[in-house]
């Protein structure tokens, strides 16, 4: 079962793709309107979608989950079915304070996928649950 982001939200992913399908470049209008909705993380996200820091991760059961590589370095898991992110930013800001409505993971996500700049990797069934068990302390 997907969770839906707000509509605004979603509309707005589906201008920015079809402008950067269009003319290959988002308008400074659809920048705007990104910061707007989203507040700091926009920037943060579209540097993340520019040095290509988001993987897509399938293995041949169907199972999917994304990999960021974030601005320090460590890498993040995140689930774009549920806007899940394990950072600590998406604990804090979108899950206690609940004052964004995605961390700048999530974000790369939706704008690498909407700007066809996610990177693509395929994982065994076995190296996947590996993946979706680890801690996030590295035990």
């Amino acid at each position: 079962m997907e969770t839906l982001l707000p509509a605004v939200a979603e509309e707005l992913l589906k201008e920015v793709k079809k402008a950067f399908l269009e003319t290959s470049q988002i308008p400074d209008e659809l920048l705007l309107a990104l910061k707007f909705v989203f507040g700091s993380s926009a920037l943060y996200a579209l540097d993340l979608v520019d040095q290509h820091s988001v993987t897509r991760v399938t293995s041949p059961s169907g199972r999917m989950v994304f990999q960021v590589l974030g601005s320090s370095g460590k890498l993040y898991t995140c689930y774009s079915s549920c806007h899940y992110c394990s950072c600590p930013s998406f604990a804090f800001s979108v899950l206690k304070r609940n004052d964004s409505l995605l961390c700048k993971h999530v974000l790369a996500i939706y704008l690498s996928q909407a700007l066809g700049a996610c990177q693509e990797r395929s994982a065994s069934d076995q190296q996947m649950s590996r993946l979706l068990l680890a801690r996030e302390d590295g035990a």
